[in-house]
């Protein structure tokens, strides 16, 4: 449930009359309680879909000199997806201005030069006061901000630990493939 709609069954007073039922979105971890358009479609994504799947978060940009780290995103995805692995990009145009395209540019250009399958949210600021309230929290977190473009964030699959990457870390880092597997073989 989206904190919007949250706000308007408070003020409707549906919240306290029970017709919202108690721990309706407690699978949810609050962490992603949020909601983003999809990059291909633009249709409503939340992040609550991904409860109890390990979450490997990567702000994007096309036009980069980490571009290529979407090839070994992809790779690592389709090896861990069915272990409950999922990668979730976020293209951002914050760095550099390298990621200038629309949405349909962006997710044409990671299709058909990459292959990316893995699920992708539409472009978004990621980066200072103006940042998405998700990338705002797993900074807060972590302590660590995204410097650039293909900074990292792995989530649990309770959503209770999340560790932050760099953009020098590549999706094939012995490190953060270590902390996946244990994420990954944590019940």
């Amino acid at each position: 449930m989206n904190a919007y709609f949250k706000r308007w069954l408070g003020v409707a007073g549906l919240l306290s009359v029970g017709m919202v039922p108690a721990g309706a979105n407690a699978a949810c971890p609050a962490l992603l309680d949020h909601t983003f358009p999809a990059l291909l479609d633009g249709k409503p994504m939340p992040l609550c879909q991904y409860a109890g799947k390990v979450i490997l978060v990567v702000n994007t940009a096309s036009y980069c000199g980490f571009t290529s780290q979407y090839d070994g995103l992809e790779k690592l995805y389709a090896r861990l997806k069915d272990r409950g692995l999922v990668v979730l990009g976020f293209p951002s145009n914050d760095f550099g201005e390298q990621e200038p395209g629309s949405n349909k540019e962006i997710a044409e250009f990671c299709r058909l030069t990459y292959g990316v399958e893995f699920p992708m949210v539409g472009k978004t600021v990621v980066k200072g006061k103006n940042a998405n309230p998700f990338y705002l929290k797993l900074a807060e977190i972590t302590g660590s901000k995204p410097r650039w473009n293909f900074h990292k964030y792995l989530i649990s699959r309770d959503g209770t630990q999340v560790a932050a990457y760099s953009s020098f870390t590549k999706p094939e880092d012995k490190d953060l493939l270590k902390k996946i597997d244990e994420f990954l073989n944590a019940k």
